[in-house]
């Protein structure tokens, strides 16, 4: 958890880049993102450094060698020693500004161009800060900001993603961090998972993955074969935004995630034949209410379904990529749950016949606000390729614990946010904040939850049931209102007292006549 210091100090980088003429909260965290990038490039450095002379062996990762980088314009030599963060952190501004635009910025971008790891999306890497005294203040900023702790790192990147989030129309990156803990929650990866998310933008689903595997299973770290697959092999994310995927690479490696394979790729255009049945897990929230040609679409997706809609190509795609017996919790707009075209019934027959459809999770409109207010749902569904859906587990979500209005504020106190708060919710609080209960009766949903009549917030449906009414998985089909009676009096009584008024009207008429 971040301490309000750190955020002041954080909200003071943020302001220094406004003031200083950079007003694109992206551009802002790009730019935040390469110089933290250099401080941690500086940091590896040092602990290999540090390895080495305890061990007494050669150091095996070098990433600022011994010697000359290269020459400025007026031929002096520029070593690499002098593009660390430690060295760059105490120069003068004019020379810090000229070291970061000639020097550094060339140096990530060959790095990238070698095709080192760490290095791999700094290809597009531009320095647009300003001037000299602007570069400064942010570095001294920056410097005074302690990155030691792996949990700090992390909560300091999400707080500067989430002012993304807060600035408009940019927000569409972020998933709220809430919702994607609920998915996380119920999923509940496991050390041999392969978990991916093809529209991964900041890669707040992978990132929330692996917190989840820290907490839950702390000793894969000690079994050597795991904590490899935990750093290289478990994390998968595709994006065709370079800004995004150096965000996102960043963003997981800040929470301590050293070679996540965070890569560029257009997952409805490009084919999948190298990551088809690949993956056990998917988590995501992808673009939708979009629309694209036949030609730029990916082959193998319109064999699935013949669909120009991303939210139902989307669906096929996580299809295509999970291996049989593989899982699914994915964010889709309501009208995948009861569209009536073609395409759209073809999608939830294949979900429920084919595959094993396990539960739908209807969202409050007011999830996504203030930048979209469409209606969603959460699917959550398992590869199998011979069926197996039996009852189809659905709740209502009324309430997340936040206002459903443009301002997003919290209604319950902080430590009892989210879908596993620190504290207990009173009884008023859980109508303020459903999730907890969400994740209470998920546990249930193949025991007591089949007995819940229809009226409440969560009651299963089976198969033939969903079959029978053309596959329509919208909660609102098979939710039963209840009306309360109300009595009405009889007409008769009714004219009786307005007989009654009329001559009290009329008497008070009188009286007052002959008082005048």
């Amino acid at each position: 958890m971040l301490t309000g210091e750190i955020r002041s100090k954080i909200d003071q980088v943020w302001n220094a880049f406004w003031a200083g003429g950079i007003a694109n909260p992206l551009e802002v965290i790009e730019q935040i993102t390469y110089l933290l990038f250099m401080r941690g490039l500086d940091d590896i450095q040092t602990r290999e450094e540090n390895r080495a002379n305890m061990l007494g062996q050669p150091i095996e990762r070098v990433i600022f060698p011994e010697g000359v980088y290269r020459q400025d314009r007026d031929g002096k030599d520029v070593s690499y020693e002098e593009l660390r963060w430690s060295r760059l952190k105490n120069e003068d501004p004019a020379r810090m500004f000229l070291l970061m635009s000639e020097f550094v910025f060339p140096f990530l971008r060959e790095m990238a161009e070698a095709g080192t790891a760490h290095s791999e999306h700094m290809k597009g890497a531009r320095f647009t800060i300003p001037t000299p005294g602007l570069l400064a203040k942010v570095v001294d900023m920056l410097a005074e900001i302690p990155l030691e702790d792996r949990d700090t790192k992390g909560d300091l990147y999400e707080y500067m993603l989430g002012k993304i989030a807060s600035a408009g129309q940019n927000g569409q990156f972020r998933t709220p961090r809430h919702i994607i803990k609920l998915m996380v929650e119920l999923m509940k990866p496991t050390p041999q998972d392969v978990i991916c998310d093809p529209a991964s933008g900041t890669c707040g689903f992978l990132v929330a993955a692996g917190e989840y595997l820290r907490e839950q299973h702390k000793g894969l770290f000690r079994d050597a074969a795991l904590n490899r697959h935990f750093h290289e092999g478990m994390f998968h994310g595709y994006d065709f935004d370079q800004t995004m995927l150096r965000i996102g690479s960043m963003n997981m490696q800040l929470h301590g995630v050293e070679g996540a394979d965070i890569r560029y790729r257009d997952s409805l255009a490009s084919g999948h034949a190298d990551d088809a049945d690949k993956y056990s897990l998917i988590l995501a929230n992808p673009p939708f209410a979009g629309s694209l040609d036949y030609e730029t679409t990916a082959n193998d997706l319109l064999a699935i379904v013949k669909t120009k809609k991303t939210e139902l190509l989307f669906m096929a795609l996580f299809l295509k990529l999970l291996k049989p017996g593989g899982r699914a919790a994915v964010i889709v707009p309501d009208g995948v749950l009861f569209g009536s075209s073609t395409a759209h019934k073809a999608i939830r027959k294949m979900l429920v016949d084919d595959h094993k459809l396990d539960a739908i999770i209807k969202l409050p409109s007011g999830v996504f606000r203030p930048y979209a207010g469409v209606s969603t749902a959460i699917v959550f569904f398992t590869k199998t390729n011979s069926g197996g859906t039996d009852h189809v587990w659905f709740y209502d979500v009324q309430a997340d614990g936040m206002s459903l209005d443009d301002k997003r504020q919290l209604l319950v106190p902080e430590e009892k946010f989210g879908p596993v708060p620190k504290a207990a919710l009173g009884q008023d609080e859980h109508a303020k904040n459903n999730l907890p209960d969400v994740v209470a009766r998920w546990a249930e949903r193949n025991g007591a939850e089949r007995e819940n009549p229809r009226a409440g917030h969560s009651f299963t449906v089976t198969r033939e049931e969903i079959a029978a009414v053309d596959y329509d998985l919208s909660l609102n089909r098979y939710k039963e209102m209840v009306h309360e009676a109300v009595e009405h009096r009889s007409p008769k009584e009714i004219i009786a007292q307005l007989l009654k008024l009329e001559d009290e009207i009329g008497d008070g008429l009188k009286e007052l006549e002959t008082m005048l």
